[in-house]
């Protein structure tokens, strides 16, 4: 019989040894790298694993994996840059501002079946608009698709919802550096807000875009503290009406516009005594004398101070004997005793436009101090008397 033909075998491989780790001697735990500077302990397991244990001073090497690398096609390819990710976003809130604007189109045309458009479907599609185009840093676009929320809202009659979109329109604005603009359209939605009865929001808004303004045209941010001040005035919130006025004063001090500065703090100085807060009332007076002093207007300083005095305590406070020590002095042209009062705590701490009005106070005529009057000395009566004599003996023949 023939044998059966024998089926081919792989050839015989060797066993793979996995690389034995040596324990380190110095340490306990196992040594992490590939040549062991330390005798090993359980030399019976190179044997039976066909390996040599590596003695001191060996430069023979274990066998080690081969470092990993990581593939620049992975983090190149797979996955994109944060730049090119942030494009992407921003394409696609484009499109989507995009798909709102002529959805919101769509709503406003009219038809054989549809007479009337439909502004509050098309006001909510533009406000989503605005709001893509806002994730996407596109505020020009941001901008118009507000306006055009606002003007949806108006003809649909909703008053209050069409300031806010007047007010987001000025925010974009804002973004785009353009403040006079943004100012006008806050103040437009501020009107609209008072039409609907909504005073509060509208003096917050007023408030909002008085600092916007600030730092470029101080003359606009007065006005615009004043009217927010008027409003809250009239909603008998006292508080923060005076809070207004009182950083509209110090933009007028800042800005050298003394004569409306005074105007300003007299009705700060009324509202606070109205709600008897006292004590502020003694530091609008300290405030107001300073401002009329450098106004060159004495009497018009002194004046303040008297009436001051029918506030309770100000007679006998520390801001009553400063202001009648500073007035003294300044009354007497002398500028050592205007400048320790100026120099004194009291002023000191006060808001910086005023303590600067205190440090930059000058006499007038040059701080050199009047001289005051000298006492008529006693004279001898034989040298006096003679005078008189000779002065009545002049004329006592006549003229002729």
């Amino acid at each position: 019989m023939h044998e059966p033909p024998s089926l081919p075998t792989a050839p015989a491989q060797e066993p793979r040894v996995r690389p034995f780790r040596a324990l380190c001697a110095c340490t306990t735990s196992a040594c992490i790298t590939s040549v062991c500077i330390a005798p090993t302990r359980l030399p019976g397991r190179f044997a039976a694993l066909g390996l040599s244990p590596v003695s001191p001073g060996s430069t023979a090497a274990a066998p080690s994996r081969p470092p990993l690398r990581r593939s620049h096609a992975h983090s190149a390819g797979s996955r994109p840059p944060r730049q090119g990710r942030a494009a992407e976003m921003a394409a696609q809130k484009i499109n989507e501002g995009l798909e709102h604007l002529a959805k919101a189109e769509k709503y406003l045309k009219t038809g054989f079946l549809k007479w009337k458009p439909d502004y509050d479907s098309a006001a909510s599609e533009y406000g989503k608009a605005a709001v893509a185009f806002k994730n996407a840093k596109q505020f020009e676009q941001a901008k118009d698709a507000c306006l055009k929320e606002a003007v949806a809202h108006e003809n649909n009659r909703a008053l209050f919802h069409a300031a806010k979109a007047y007010e987001q329109a000025g925010m974009m604005l804002k973004e785009m550096q353009k403040l006079p603009e943004a100012v006008h359209l806050i103040e437009k939605a501020s009107m609209m807000y008072l039409e609907n009865g909504t005073p509060d929001t509208a003096a917050m808004a007023l408030e909002r875009a008085g600092k916007l303004i600030e730092n470029v045209d101080p003359e606009k941010a007065v006005q615009l503290y004043q009217q927010t001040a008027n409003v809250f005035e009239n909603e008998e919130r006292l508080r923060q009406a005076v809070e207004l006025l009182g950083k509209a004063s110090r933009l007028l001090v800042r800005g050298r516009r003394f004569d409306e500065a005074a105007l300003s703090i007299q009705k700060e100085k009324n509202i606070y005594k109205e709600i008897e807060n006292y004590p502020t009332c003694y530091k609008k007076t300290i405030a107001q004398v300073l401002v009329h002093l450098h106004r060159n207007d004495y009497v018009a300083a002194e004046r303040c101070v008297r009436e001051s005095y029918s506030i309770p305590g100000f007679n006998g406070s520390e801001d009553c004997a400063a202001l009648e020590q500073l007035l003294e002095g300044y009354d007497q042209q002398d500028q050592d005793q205007v400048a320790e009062v100026c120099n004194s705590p009291l002023f000191k701490y006060m808001d910086n436009d005023y303590a600067k009005l205190g440090l930059s106070l000058v006499v007038p005529g040059g701080g050199v101090k009047k001289k005051a009057a000298a006492p008529p000395q006693a004279k001898p009566e034989g040298t006096a008397a003679p005078a008189a004599e000779d002065e009545e003996d002049e004329y006592a023949g006549g003229l002729c």
